[in-house]
């Protein structure tokens, strides 16, 4: 699919909400993406995730990958699709009193070829997060994939990364957002709470 097919399926799920958000990273912005929306239709997601799947095959890494590694919430639908897509297992990292972990028994191995995957990568703070993770137990990170990226360039992540849809939706400081200045409130549409 091409880029716009993609913002269409978004778009007929109502996927892409306006208005005025608190994000995970602490930014506000006037646009959301909210996929589960999308992914809570199999169809939907399966076709994403041949096209992620497609994305992997030009970057000569598909046949490399042994293990898909998702961060709770938002990646793990897309990451269980990616998983049976190429055929491996999908796990998933969460986190517990604020610290990215593996748990649940999920185990990596030393030398496993990990992709990680993300329905939407803001900042890239969750991917280094998971990266980290994967590090620390011995496995390789080969390459990012998310659904869409929204880091306008700036995340600068040691490998590859690769998305279905780039969007550059603004984003501003909580003492410098114009929808506040306007009177208006954040809310936070998404599933991780801030502390």
């Amino acid at each position: 699919m091409n880029q716009n097919e993609i913002l269409k399926i978004f778009e007929e799920k109502n996927a892409l909400l306006t208005g005025h958000f608190l994000l995970s990273s602490g930014l506000h912005s006037d646009r959301y993406v909210q996929c589960a929306q999308v992914l809570q239709y199999p169809d939907a997601a399966e076709k994403l995730a041949k096209d992620l799947a497609q994305k992997l095959e030009i970057l000569n890494l598909k046949f490399k990958i042994n293990t898909v590694v998702s961060p709770a919430m938002g990646g793990i639908i897309i990451g269980q699709e990616m998983g049976r897509v190429l055929g491996v297992r999908a796990i998933f990292t969460e986190r517990e009193n604020a610290v990215m972990t593996l748990r649940r028994g999920f185990k990596i191995a030393k030398g496993e070829k990990i992709i990680i995957v993300e329905d939407v990568i803001t900042t890239g703070k969750s991917t280094k997060e998971v990266a980290e993770v994967v590090k620390n137990l011995g496995g390789e990170v080969v390459a990012a994939v998310s659904l869409i990226d929204r880091t306008g360039g700036t995340a600068n992540f040691n490998f590859p990364q690769v998305s279905l849809l780039k969007l550059e939706i603004k984003t501003y400081q909580n003492d410098n957002c114009p929808l506040c200045k306007q009177g208006s409130t954040a809310i936070k549409p998404g599933s991780r709470g801030l502390k």
